[in-house]
């Protein structure tokens, strides 16, 4: 499946693969950010995508960044819709307690996952079928 990208200023990254068969697409920063400890920022990446239709863009964080430097993503994950063609733009947070943490252009800062979705169509029901676990909800099974 080839994936439609446009550069919206001429210095941003295309997203890219790390290593051949993996499911995510490097995303990288098209803009400097200095996000001091416990703040959040929203970083550019300079390119907006073309989401076939039937399938849904997931921004997820990097490993390497929340383990090194306890960056994480606000809204993990971020969801991009297949009619969306603005710029893809990542939510940053900062979790670490007492370092700034710096974004420079280039700096990969998040990936992106394309996947099927189903168009669910949601239908009032009386009654929902019974199942083993129930309501069971957080924390329910004792671990």
């Amino acid at each position: 499946m080839e994936l439609p990208v446009a550069k919206l200023v001429p210095e941003a990254v295309l997203p890219s693969r790390a290593h051949e068969g993996d499911a995510g697409l490097d995303l990288y920063a098209c803009e400097a950010a200095h996000i001091g400890p416990g703040e959040r920022w929203s970083v550019g990446t300079g390119v907006a995508v073309e989401i076939p239709e039937g399938h849904a863009g997931l921004v997820l964080p990097r490993s390497g960044l929340a383990k090194k430097h306890g960056i994480a993503l606000v809204n993990a994950p971020g969801l991009i819709d297949s009619g969306y063609r603005g710029e893809i733009r990542v939510l940053l947070l900062n979790t670490d307690p007492a370092e700034t943490f710096r974004v420079e252009p280039g700096d990969r800062i998040a990936q992106l996952v394309i996947s099927p979705i189903v168009l669910a169509e949601p239908v009032e029901v009386e009654a929902l079928a019974n199942s083993a676990r129930g309501d069971g909800g957080f924390g329910s099974s004792g671990r």
